[in-house]
């Protein structure tokens, strides 16, 4: 298909229009994409971040100023091009600064842990951020999986999303797990600690695993630290107390790909 033979878009002009009503909800409701089951992601970057992954959006949303500069966005989309006027994106978007395009992707349904491939076992941890940091790094680092327990920030969420700079679409995403339920697991569970265990250097580390990060004030629960196949924790030569749990997700990350290596 060519620009030129592309069906006419739908033009949107009013932020009354039910659309635009489900856009805002997506782009600005942490929860909203559990009663869409889609979900709303914005800008270039993360575009085409599902792009590449293979993912095909079930609408594309443009301004009027982008879409006759849009490229081949404009032909990835085969459900919907949707065209809206350029002060409606600032009335959808939950950024300060609103991208001018956007996806609408439909929520992958992951019915059942692997039991087999490394996992990051994410304990009611909290912070957006965070989360969207370790699936960060569990995409670099060759993890296949990310199990949330319940509790935990919502693996879809916006800031979750962009925090993530796309590797939720390199990734199989459960959210709102038992500690019971990872049972299905037949991979070492590894639990990090600031005070006791193996240290992380000076270990042997088993591949594939299962790396447990947990609840930012209070750590790994004592449920799942008695579940534990092992404790590690990382060497601190500077004294600080602890470290913050997106970067001892890295570090124990990198530590199990290069161990493999």
């Amino acid at each position: 298909m060519t620009y030129q033979n592309l069906p006419e878009p739908t033009r949107i002009t009013s932020r009354d229009n039910p659309l635009m009503k489900d856009f805002k909800r997506l782009a600005q409701d942490n929860g909203a994409y559990r009663k869409q089951a889609r979900v709303w992601i914005e800008g270039d970057h993360l575009c085409r971040a599902a792009l590449e992954r293979g993912v095909t959006p079930a609408m594309a949303v443009f301004t009027e100023a982008c879409w006759l500069s849009a490229g081949p966005y404009r032909l990835r989309a085969p459900g919907k091009n949707i065209v809206i006027d350029n002060s409606l994106m600032a009335h959808v978007s939950g950024l300060e600064s609103p991208a001018q395009m956007a996806y609408v992707l439909d929520l992958p349904v992951v019915e059942a842990l692997l039991p087999d491939v490394p996992t990051i076992v994410l304990d009611r941890v909290q912070d957006a951020g965070n989360v969207g940091s370790i699936l960060r790094s569990a995409a670099a680092f060759g993890f296949q999986q990310v199990a949330a327990l319940k509790a935990t920030a919502l693996l879809w969420s916006p800031k979750v999303l962009r925090a993530g700079m796309g590797a939720h679409f390199g990734l199989k995403l459960l959210e709102g797990l038992a500690p019971e339920d990872l049972t299905a697991l037949r991979v070492p569970l590894l639990v990090t600690s600031s005070h006791e265990g193996d240290y992380l250097h000076r270990g042997t580390l088993p591949w594939p695993c299962a790396w447990v990060m947990g609840h930012e004030g209070q750590g790994v629960s004592a449920e799942l630290a008695a579940r534990a196949t092992r404790a590690v924790r990382i060497g601190q030569p500077g004294g600080e107390e602890s470290l913050n749990v997106a970067a001892a997700a890295a570090i124990c990350m990198h530590a199990s790909a290069v161990s493999r290596a």
